[in-house]
């Protein structure tokens, strides 16, 4: 049994199964759940709504910290950025607002304000967000092209490799994260929409365009 990568279109093997199964694409290492298996909206908006919303929680600011830190450090307030995914809490903007930048949220479910996708920004932050992608391929796509040349992409995820045991690991045990990554995954990324740098900092993934 074999599906196409979603990212970018490889015939990919099974790779695990439990309650979902799981492809490895042979090319850009990217892991994905089967197409029969993907969780349905409802499904998904349900499973969104018990992320902590909380945003004057010190922990859930901790773990954001990555990309709000980065983002003060490489961009002026007058910047124009976007949290892209930005969920129930939009914890990002929270902290960016807090000292006066200049960000929007777009959340196909909960800010979806589709004109935001229509513009161009100089950042463009995405916490925990891409491994729900269904279609990493357009999604990124969509992305780059929003990004000013010389912008910046932010994001967050728990990056897979080798030195870990897929079927204990707890990040794939979430039914909505479809499609996880391994540094293989984001160098096909980087070449593919020709970002000019990447760096990876555990969970945090740094894209300039």
């Amino acid at each position: 049994m074999k599906e196409l990568c979603p990212l970018c279109d490889t015939k990919s093997d099974i790779f695990y199964q439990n309650t979902q199964s799981y492809f490895r694409c042979p090319h850009c290492d990217g892991i994905f759940v089967a197409r029969e298996d993907l969780p349905d909206h409802t499904q998904e908006k349900q499973r969104y709504e018990l992320h902590d919303s909380n945003t004057e929680d010190a922990g859930y600011r901790n773990f954001v910290a990555p990309i709000t830190e980065n983002i003060m450090r490489d961009f002026s307030k007058e910047s124009k950025g976007l949290d892209f995914g930005a969920g129930t809490s939009v914890i990002i903007s929270c902290v960016l607002h807090e000292n006066d930048y200049n960000i929007a949220n777009y959340d196909p479910y909960f800010h979806n304000h589709k004109e935001l996708l229509e513009q161009k920004y100089d950042y463009i932050s995405s916490c925990e967000v891409i491994e729900h992608f269904y279609n990493p391929k357009k999604e990124f796509a969509l992305l780059e092209r929003m990004l000013e040349v010389g912008g910046k992409l932010y994001l967050m995820t728990d990056i897979y490799n080798d030195t870990k045991d897929f079927a204990s690991w707890y990040y794939k045990n979430d039914p909505t994260h479809v499609f996880l990554y391994s540094p293989k995954t984001f160098k096909f990324i980087q070449q593919k929409y020709g970002f000019k740098s990447l760096v990876i900092q555990k969970r945090l993934i740094m894209l300039s365009k």
